[in-house]
């Protein structure tokens, strides 16, 4: 048969759309012609797939070779098409059954011995592919990804010789193997921190309800040891959240360093710019606040970044994902993270410190301050001071609970809240708060005198609710009162005009 078809899968953002390979094998002077708008990387797998068929000991056929990529209007980038076009010139020159390819997916790089070679993005694919009732031949290296996501579906082929074996039915290709057992999670004790009672306490509501968090300080007071510690109380990735979470790292490459149960903790550097935070390029990529996805962003000396990158961050944490139009594509990254940021409260850093060194006026820390814009700071439920510890405290040994302990008390809370509206007091909206997150008189009196005095937006307005049903919760209270309401607040420290 000089016609085959052989099925691959693109990369599109966090999605994996089918692509039909097609070869065809006509009489004429030896040429080679991919078309189906592939970019550079995908026009020299000519050359590669070429040298990997010779070398896996089969014959490369001296006609005129048109390969398209289907859909012709879908960009082609890497080399994951290699193994796909080598496979569809084999079974168009009648070297492997077109009708052994059927079953099957592929996708993979060649080397010019014949190796198949790692690529991006094989969580995304193998899903896609079990969604079609299609079996997934992918890489060895891929391995470790494909026994994540369809182990049951998948095969694994280190060479061209041996996936043909496969595909004639004289061997084959084993299965990816689970290794998920052996991974351990690594996170720092919230025991190490001394003092900061407070600050724990706010930690421990952010991670229960899922809240952002701001902690503002002189410097060396703990912020970011405090910041580095949420990811430890947090509940674990159910299923679904690990597959998703493990996509995107796998479209981004960073699969090999990833373990697939804990959540992500992200700290990218106060330079990094928008691109970098929310994702892009002219092939778009996933951005820190998508690798973040599940889990922690900390964003340290926050009033660093670049005005036009925290801005970005606006609409992702209201909305859960982020949208990134270019010329030749359209994507969608998932970004529901979770947003710990740390600041000190002027450029010296020692306003309001007990050893009087801040020199800053009080137009530089006005100035310093609204770095961060308004909108933005509406967005982070809590706000919390964090003072330099008494050289006392500094000597004595640390007294706070463990991480395992503050843990099981916030998988608790967690469980109350699924029991009782199926999500995590962050992500009520609209009506729902309104029905679990009903004030009586009093509590409501206090509010609305704080919202007013305050001149406090509506969005504020409803972040104090949701964190004050989340103290509710962590007291085991089916009802919000007067000193839920008043803690919540108490959190709230930069919507007061700075000392």
């Amino acid at each position: 048969m000089s016609l085959s078809v052989v099925h691959t899968r693109a990369q599109l953002g966090i999605e994996a759309p089918l692509v039909q390979t097609e070869v065809h094998l006509a009489n004429g002077l030896p040429a080679f012609t991919i078309v189906g708008l592939p970019e550079a990387a995908v026009k020299e797998s000519k050359d590669r797939v070429r040298s990997a068929i010779v070398n896996s000991h089969f014959d490369f056929p001296q006609k005129r070779i048109t390969v398209n990529l289907a859909p012709a209007d879908l960009p082609k980038q890497g080399g994951r098409y290699d193994l796909a076009i080598a496979l569809g010139i084999l079974s168009a020159s009648d070297q492997i059954p077109q009708d052994a390819l059927a079953p099957y997916e592929f996708i993979g790089e060649l080397a010019l011995g014949g190796e198949i070679r790692s690529v991006h993005g094989v969580i995304t694919a193998a899903k896609a592919c079990l969604d079609h009732k299609r079996q997934l031949i992918c890489p060895k290296s891929n391995e470790q990804e494909a026994a994540f996501s369809a182990p049951e579906s998948s095969f694994v082929a280190s060479n061209l010789l041996e996936l043909c074996a496969h595909l004639h039915e004289r061997s084959t290709l084993p299965r990816p193997e689970k290794q998920l057992a052996q991974m351990t999670f690594n996170y720092p004790d919230l025991s190490d921190v001394k003092g900061q009672f407070r600050a724990r306490r706010a930690l421990e509501i952010a991670a229960s309800g899922g809240h952002n968090l701001l902690f503002f300080g002189p410097p060396g007071t703990g912020k970011s040891m405090l910041a580095a510690r949420l990811g430890g109380i947090l509940p674990p990735l159910l299923d679904d959240e690990a597959l998703a979470v493990a996509g995107i790292h796998s479209i981004s490459g960073r699969a090999k360093d990833y373990n697939w149960r804990q959540r992500p903790f992200r700290c990218p550097h106060h330079s990094s710019s928008a691109v970098a935070l929310v994702g892009g390029g002219s092939n778009p990529k996933p951005g820190e606040i998508s690798l973040a996805h599940k889990g922690v962003l900390f964003l340290d000396e926050l009033p660093e970044f670049p005005r036009n990158a925290l801005e970005v961050l606006r609409e992702p944490l209201e909305n859960g994902h982020i949208a990134i139009s270019r010329a030749n594509a359209h994507v969608e990254f998932p970004a529901e993270f979770q947003l710990i940021a740390a600041m000190n409260p002027c450029p010296c850093g020692y306003a309001g410190d007990t050893s009087q060194r801040c020199s800053c006026s009080p137009q530089q820390i006005n100035r310093y301050r609204q770095k961060i814009s308004g909108p933005l700071l509406d967005r982070i439920d809590l706000h919390v001071p964090v003072a330099s510890l008494p050289v006392a405290d500094l000597h004595a040994k640390p007294k706070g609970e463990s991480t395992h302990t503050i843990k099981e008390r916030v998988m608790h809370c967690r469980q109350r809240q699924q029991n009782r509206q199926g999500k995590a007091n962050h992500q009520l909206k609209g009506d729902e708060l309104y029905q679990f997150c009903a004030l009586n008189k009093e509590a409501r009196d206090i509010l609305e005198q704080a919202i007013t005095r305050l001149n406090m937006s509506a969005r504020a307005y409803d972040r104090i609710l949701r964190v004050a049903r989340t103290i509710a919760d962590m007291a085991d209270s089916t009802d919000i009162v007067v000193e839920h309401i008043a803690e919540a607040l108490a959190y709230r420290e930069l919507d007061r005009s700075p000392s």
